[in-house]
């Protein structure tokens, strides 16, 4: 009798265990099925600056689902983003897009950089004014006043690490981020400029604070917003 109760109850001992080590069923939603996301471009818990990857939540919907879109079709090359993102829909690559561009996560503190007083100078010339001795429009006409982009298209430049800025300018100076009929119009400004302007630019970035609301609503000059929805579109690509 003492054995079939210490069998019944090392029977109830192992279904107790089980139980506790069974995994939680996991709910459908698209906070779920957006993990692996952030796994490299950071979450709540991820916010920092030191990352490769760029930051994308609160970036304005119709930019990000313009990227997806990029990746997934091949106008755009990264082979993590495009085995991720093929044969998904353009209904479920906007739904994702709406998804991000609604997340308010913390942005990172902002980064010490020293810079020369010249070098600060030649920046803040660029951001604010441009040269347009040499066809460089001002970032902020694009980008917004407070940089922190202009809905529906312009992303922010705020927020955004160090490397992966230096990775952009490098690839749109080499012709290698985007590829198509239409030029990228990044690609076009950043060969106008010199290397040292595109170090120090990459390096001013980050030490900037993020102020105001993200995807300022400012209305772009007809002839920069024409330029930036064909580009940013999609409009003229070939696989």
């Amino acid at each position: 009798m003492k054995f079939i109760i210490f069998i019944l109850l090392w029977i109830a001992s192992g279904l107790a265990n089980a139980q506790e080590l069974a995994p939680s069923r996991i709910s459908d939603t698209l906070e779920q099925r957006v993990k692996p996301c952030t796994i490299c471009h950071g979450d709540e818990d991820r916010a920092g600056r030191d990352a490769y990857y760029p930051r994308i939540a609160g970036k304005p919907a119709g930019y990000l689902f313009n990227q997806l879109r990029n990746f997934r079709d091949g106008r755009r090359y990264y082979q993590a983003m495009a085995i991720l993102l093929e044969n998904l829909s353009d209904e479920y690559l906007l739904e994702i897009a709406h998804y991000f561009s609604s997340l308010k996560y913390p942005y990172p503190e902002p980064a010490a950089i020293a810079l020369s007083p010249e070098e600060t100078q030649a920046v803040e010339t660029l951001i604010h004014s441009g040269d347009p001795d040499r066809d460089i429009p001002a970032c902020s006409a694009c980008h917004g006043q407070a940089l922190t982009g202009t809905k529906p298209f312009i992303p922010s430049l705020l927020g955004l690490p160090h490397a992966y800025l230096a990775a952009q300018f490098g690839g749109w100076r080499n012709g290698g981020v985007m590829r198509g009929q239409t030029p990228d119009c990044m690609s076009e400004i950043a060969k106008k400029m010199t290397q040292e302007e595109v170090n120090a630019l990459a390096m001013w970035l980050p030490t900037q604070p993020v102020t105001g609301e993200p995807a300022e609503a400012e209305k772009l000059a007809p002839e920069l917003a024409q330029r930036c929805h064909t580009i940013l579109s999609g409009e003229g690509f070939t696989q």
